[in-house]
C-alpha cells in the first residue's frame, strides 16, 4: 500500500486539534491530527463531495 500524504487546512493553526485529509484517485482518508497513528475514515470521493456540499450549505 502506498503511504498516504496527509494535509490539513491552511486555516488551521499549528498545534491545533484538526482533521487531516489524504487523497488517492479512488478514496479520501480522514484522521484526527491529535492521533495520527489511530484509526481513520475512508470514503469514496462522491461521499466526500456530498459531505463538503452539505457543510458549505449549513454555514449559510
Amino acid at each position: 500500500m502506498t503511504e498516504l500524504s496527509w494535509q490539513k487546512s491552511t486555516y488551521s493553526e499549528e498545534g491545533s486539534a484538526c482533521v487531516e485529509i489524504a487523497t488517492t484517485p479512488s478514496t479520501i482518508h480522514i484522521r484526527d491530527s491529535k492521533n495520527p497513528a489511530g484509526p481513520h475514515l475512508t470514503l469514496q470521493p462522491t461521499a466526500w463531495a456530498d459531505f463538503l456540499s452539505h457543510a458549505a450549505n449549513a454555514r449559510r
